[in-house]
């Protein structure tokens, strides 16, 4: 969530008091944590304004990820948002309601950062006296400049960046999603992390790493705790049980915790923007209990699902202005987000991802799959198309269970609160997009049978 988007006022600017008021609906719905994007001074020059211009309003916000001006850089808060003290106020009330905060944790410069001004040897600088700005191919951060990771100021440039971290620490931060680390040094993940967990084992670091496999996986054996994912772009059938098979029980399942994101503030997938309110469900599902870590951006729960034309961005990204929601808009999906995470935190099975298992569903548009830990046996079918429902026929793999062809067993469905025995494996299960497009089965294993031993004749 953005907390200068948690105000009730359009274009005036939200304070982490503003935001405060919104934690104990994100608890109701059943999340552990709230993850903030840069909360830090913005710079002013070269700002972007409303869907990424270059020729800002005075108005404009600018992007958070632009961190630093004369307010202060990597250690210091926006004065729009508040105080430190106002800061600590929010991670206090945070944990009230059960909540855990995580900060982004973006190592870049705004020009106006006073690094630039402290310590011009951790920047590369033209002849002409000008600095390079960033670039993730094919996007462009004219706000933005990198460090100079290489050379004699590495060490003090290295542990500057370290106790950034260490700072959100002493303000009671134990959650960091890391903006593109896979643009930075191996070597310093390396170190920093294993630095930080010395001191603080607790911390955790989530790898917001969109990029070539090779890479997504060194940075989860450097150290990361948790890693995004091509999930986002993963739509079919074949596509789903490929990648979570993948996931685990590939050896990725020895080192690399997989966090599935539906939506970013960076992402809105095509299957967002043209499958509707079904879509928002479908995806919440599979990402809920394929994996055992998962996060939504803040307005999925409205089905925001506008973009620019021809891309995978949103239209009025709240990356660069304010946004003001009716969070009880028609058509929301919030009763579904809360009723899915109290499913998951009820049901261990949905705690992991290395036990995913998939079925025989007999329509390619039917995702059926089912997770075991101990006694908890959950059963998961999804129909992957939002516009149309279907019928499959699901195959429970009754065998594996002791269950015999002829012998009655129950299954309670989770989402919609039904309970049903039945005999036999194979059963047809209706799935509608707009009602019902996807259902969690809870299995009743059966008891164990005991068999007791003849004993000879005295």
């Amino acid at each position: 969530m953005f907390p200068r988007s948690q105000g009730t006022q359009p274009g005036v600017h939200g304070t982490f008091a503003d935001a405060a008021k919104r934690l104990p609906e994100i608890a109701g719905l059943g999340f552990d944590v709230v993850y903030l994007p840069p909360i830090h001074p913005i710079g002013r020059a070269f700002r972007k304004g409303k869907n990424n211009t270059l020729d800002p309003l005075p108005t404009d916000p600018g992007s958070p990820w632009a961190i630093g001006n004369e307010n202060g850089g990597h250690t210091s808060v926006e004065p729009a948002l508040g105080t430190l003290a106002d800061f600590d106020a929010f991670v206090s009330a945070a944990r009230a309601n059960g909540l855990e905060v995580a900060l982004d944790y973006a190592l870049q410069c705004s020009p106006n950062h006073p690094f630039l001004a402290q310590h011009p040897e951790w920047f590369t600088v033209r002849p002409d006296g000008t600095i390079k700005y960033a670039e993730n191919p094919p996007k462009k951060y004219q706000d933005i400049v990198n460090f100079n990771w290489y050379g004699p100021h590495a060490p003090a440039l290295w542990g500057a960046l370290r106790d950034i971290v260490l700072f959100w620490i002493s303000h009671g931060v134990r959650v960091f999603r890391v903006d593109n680390p896979h643009t930075k040094p191996f070597a310093f993940w390396e170190w920093m992390i294993a630095d930080v967990r010395s001191k603080f084992p607790e911390t955790l670091f989530l790898a917001e790493a969109f990029t070539r496999p090779k890479v997504m996986n060194e940075l989860a054996k450097r150290g990361f705790s948790q890693s995004y994912t091509y999930f986002t772009w993963r739509t079919t059938k074949a596509e789903l049980t490929a990648y979570a098979t993948q996931l685990a029980r590939s050896d990725m399942a020895q080192f690399y915790r997989p966090s599935f994101w539906p939506n970013t503030p960076d992402i809105l997938p095509p299957f967002l923007q043209s499958g509707g309110r079904p879509a928002f469900v479908i995806r919440l599902v599979l990402a809920a209990t394929l994996s055992s870590l998962y996060g939504i951006y803040s307005g999925y729960e409205l089905c925001e699902n506008a973009a620019l034309p021809g891309r995978e961005e949103y239209a009025d990204s709240e990356k660069y202005e304010i946004k003001v929601r009716d969070w009880n808009a028609p058509g929301n999906i919030k009763a579904e987000i809360g009723r899915l995470n109290a499913i998951r935190r009820n049901n261990p099975a949905l705690q992991d991802w290395r036990n995913v298992r998939f079925y025989r569903a007999d329509d390619d548009a039917v995702l059926f799959y089912g997770k075991r830990t101990g006694g908890n046996v959950v059963f998961v079918a999804v129909n992957l198309d939002p516009f149309a429902a279907h019928d499959p026929l699901l195959w429970f793999p009754t065998g594996e269970y002791g269950i015999a062809d002829d012998e009655p067993y129950a299954l309670e469905e989770l989402l919609g609160s039904t309970k049903h025995e039945w005999r036999g494996s194979a059963h047809r299960w209706r799935l509608d997009p707009q009602i019902n497009p996807a259902a969690v089965f809870r299995l009743e294993l059966p008891a164990p049978r005991i068999t007791s031993q003849p004993q000879d004749e005295p």
